[in-house]
C-alpha cells in the first residue's frame, strides 16, 4: 500500500492547484451551489457582499475539491462544519485546519448576523489570528437554537462584552434561532436557500463529543458540489 502514497499526494496537490487556477466567470456568480451529502441535498446562495469568499468557494466547487470531504465537526444546536481536506477517504485523518498560510482576508459585514442557516468561514482563534482571516477551505452552516430575552441579555453581557443586539435581531434569535455570540467575529458569506432539514439531520448525528472533537461516529460526506441555476422566487434569509 505504501507505494501508492506518493501518487495520492501528487493528486491532492494538483487538485488544489487546479482550484486556485480556475477563473470565476460572471455567470458563475449568478448561480447557487448544490451540495449533495450522505444525508440529502443542501442549496447555498453566496453573497456578492463578500467577493473574496464567494469566488474562492466557487473555485473549490468547480474543481470538485469538496467531493469526499466529511462533516468533521457537528454540534447540535450550534453548527455543522466541513472542508478539511484531511477528511477525504484517502487519508482517514480528520484533524485540524489546513496550513494557516491558506487563508482569506476577513470580510465581516455589520449587516450580516448568525441567524439559523447562514454559511460562514471557519478560522483559527484570535490568539493566533488577530486579523480573523478565514480558512481557505473550511466552512460551517449555522443550525443554532432559539434564545429567550433573558438569555440574549446574558449573551450581550458575557459573550459580546456589553455590545447590544438590535431589537430586530433579537426577534430573529428568539423566534427563528441562531448563534448570536459569533456575530462580527466570523465572515458570513452565504445562506441556505433549501435543505435546512438536511442540516438538522446532520446536526442530530451521534458524535464523539467535545473530548473527541465533535466528530460524527459515522462519517457524513459531501458527495458532490456543483453550480446550479437559481430558482426564481426561492426564499432565502438575507437580501444579499
Amino acid at each position: 500500500m505504501m507505494r501508492w502514497i506518493p501518487a495520492i499526494l501528487i493528486c491532492l496537490i494538483v487538485h488544489d492547484l487546479t482550484a486556485q487556477d480556475i477563473r470565476v466567470r460572471n455567470k458563475d456568480r449568478r448561480k447557487d451551489v448544490l451540495m449533495v451529502t450522505d444525508s440529502g441535498n443542501i442549496v447555498l446562495r453566496l453573497s456578492d457582499s463578500t467577493p473574496l469568499h464567494r469566488d474562492n468557494f466557487i473555485r473549490l466547487v468547480r474543481s470538485g475539491f469538496y467531493e469526499g470531504v466529511s462533516f468533521h465537526r457537528v454540534i447540535r444546536g450550534f453548527v455543522i462544519q466541513a472542508g478539511d481536506p484531511k477528511t477525504k477517504p484517502v487519508t482517514g485523518d480528520t484533524s485540524g485546519f489546513r496550513s494557516p498560510s491558506n487563508t482569506i482576508p476577513a470580510e465581516i459585514r455589520a449587516s450580516f448576523f448568525h441567524r439559523r442557516g447562514v454559511l460562514a468561514a471557519a478560522r483559527m482563534g484570535d490568539d493566533v489570528n488577530p486579523a480573523r482571516r478565514s480558512s481557505g477551505t473550511q466552512f460551517y452552516i449555522a443550525q443554532g437554537r432559539t434564545f429567550s430575552p433573558q438569555a440574549l441579555d446574558s449573551v450581550e453581557t458575557y459573550r459580546l462584552q456589553g455590545r447590544k443586539i438590535s431589537p430586530e435581531r433579537r426577534k430573529v434569535y428568539e423566534e427563528t434561532g441562531g448563534i448570536p455570540h459569533l456575530d462580527q467575529a466570523y465572515t458570513i458569506f452565504g445562506d441556505v436557500v433549501s435543505g435546512m432539514d438536511v442540516v438538522d439531520r446532520i446536526a442530530a448525528a451521534r458524535t464523539s463529543g467535545r473530548s473527541g472533537g465533535d466528530k460524527p461516529l459515522v462519517d457524513i460526506r459531501i458527495r458532490e458540489t456543483k453550480l446550479v441555476k437559481r430558482r426564481q422566487g426561492q426564499d432565502y434569509f438575507f437580501p444579499f
